[in-house]
């Protein structure tokens, strides 16, 4: 089971993370937001790709769900941190940041 803090900590030490707030969500972003976390600290919601999102809730339902409206269709999925491993975490948190980093930071 994953928490609030351990979504923190995963995202702060990808390379330039900050965090901010972002309406009444905490957002951690590099070049662009890459995940924003519910003020309840319940969910969290992830920029991935549409193709990565449907494996994802492919694979583990009860961890990932799509968002549920325009957002959800360009790939922000919903992670269920109660239903997720630090593991499951780790690697969407990464996925996310590798596509919110411009394309200099990747070259």
């Amino acid at each position: 089971m994953a928490i609030a803090a351990d979504l923190r900590r995963l995202a702060l030490v990808l390379p330039g993370t900050t965090e901010t707030p972002h309406f009444e969500r905490a957002a951690f972003k590099v070049d662009r937001i890459f995940v924003t976390l519910a003020a309840d600290e319940l969910t969290a919601n992830l920029a991935l790709t549409p193709d990565e999102q449907e494996f994802k809730c492919q694979l583990a339902p009860d961890v990932f769900q799509s968002v549920d409206n325009a957002w959800g269709r360009k790939g922000w999925t919903t992670i269920i941190l109660a239903n997720a491993t630090e593991a499951d975490l780790a690697a969407a948190l990464a996925m996310a940041h590798i596509h919110a980093m411009g394309k200099t930071r990747r070259a």
